[in-house]
């Protein structure tokens, strides 16, 4: 058995903004899914976020042509070391952002949020810089997999509010790591098995600042992705859309074809069609 990969986006600019600044890429062929929303004066969010989502394409498809080329400074990555690779893609996002913001004053200071999916070798990759966020659905239980990089996610991480006052927060949106802010930047990895049935949902903050956890689960269990995209985006903007929206989802379904994984440490995993 194996798995089939399916990914459907949309993106829509809300009821209170005048344009998107949200991002997003989906490449089933390369098994990568990528939200970005973008912050800046000047149109720089908007630059940001395609930047980003552009960058972390261009370079992991470079990677899976040529696991030998030459990387940023000492970068060295395993051949296997799939999150590496993310990590990589995403850090050189940041850095030809910040380099393009050098070099033009008016988007000095612009930045964006990133979450990415990869799947390769029957894993989930999952990379995350700033307040976009990556949840999973799986056999009925529905969760937050990525931390919030803001000022208000660590306040809940550290107990010292709820995350329903962190929802209403005067300081929600202060972000505490970025995607070209700085020249360099780490983000966090995480690493799952893909099942049959899963599905990923990646959103920019204008759907998880809008909908509850709850409101998600109803909309995944009962409709098919691209219908889901849409739902989701409707109820974030009928409870107010006060910033730009953007839902990614990744769904896997098992198939008859492909072949099982040799791999003695993966011998319970299963392969992605892509």
């Amino acid at each position: 058995m194996s798995l089939q990969m399916n990914a459907v986006g949309l993106s829509d600019v809300g009821r209170k903004r005048e344009k998107n600044e949200d991002s997003f890429i989906v490449d089933e062929k390369l098994g990568l899914a990528v939200v970005a929303d973008g912050m800046g004066g000047h149109s720089g969010g908007e630059f940001a976020s395609k930047i980003a989502i552009e960058t972390v394409t261009e370079v992991l498809h470079k990677l899976a042509i040529d696991p030998d080329m030459t990387l940023h400074g000492k970068t060295t990555l395993r051949p296997h070391d799939h999150g590496g690779k993310l990590n990589y893609a995403i850090q050189e996002a940041g850095r030809r952002i910040f380099d393009r913001a050098c070099k033009e004053p008016e988007l000095k200071g612009m930045g964006t949020t990133t979450v990415a999916l990869l799947v390769a070798e029957g894993r989930v990759y999952l990379g995350n810089v700033g307040d976009s966020r990556g949840y999973l659905l799986r056999n009925g239980v529905f969760r937050q997999l990525t931390q919030d990089h803001s000022f208000v996610g660590e306040q809940v991480r550290a107990g010292v509010i709820s995350a329903e006052t962190a929802k209403t927060h005067r300081m929600r949106n202060v972000i505490t790591r970025s995607v070209g802010f700085q020249s360099e930047v780490d983000s966090d990895i995480l690493q799952k098995t893909a099942k049959d049935g899963d599905i990923f949902l990646l959103c920019s903050d204008g759907l998880s600042n809008m909908v509850e956890d709850a409101e998600m689960k109803v909309i995944l269990e009962s409709s098919p992705p691209a219908d889901a995209c849409r739902k989701l985006i409707d109820i974030a903007n009928a409870h107010g859309g006060d910033d730009n929206i953007t839902v990614v989802l990744v769904s896997f379904k098992e198939t008859n074809s492909g072949k099982a994984l040799q791999d003695e440490d993966m011998a319970e995993e299963t392969t992605i069609e892509i």
